[in-house]
């Protein structure tokens, strides 16, 4: 049991890196004062396409992972 701990903590801490790099790497493509116009959504009339963006896909599996994970470590303490 506690071998499954620590590779569920290793794979929690990896998702964490991982979300936090996708997250800032979806912050610089609209950062500036150009995004806070709306310059990044000159591509389409109507904004980008996120239904195939690849950066949001990412972001929502590891968001799931995330909270699926740290749900499961969290379940020796309910009972505490």
């Amino acid at each position: 049991m506690a071998a499954l701990r620590v590779i569920l903590q290793v794979v929690f801490f990896a998702d964490c890196l991982a979300l936090m790099g996708i997250i800032l790497l979806q912050m610089s493509e609209h950062s500036g004062m150009g995004g806070a116009f709306g310059s990044g959504m000159s591509s389409t009339v109507f904004g980008r396409d996120e239904t195939r963006d690849p950066k949001r896909t990412l972001t929502v599996v590891l968001a799931g992972v995330f909270m699926a994970v740290g749900f499961i470590l969290s379940l020796p303490f309910m009972n505490a």
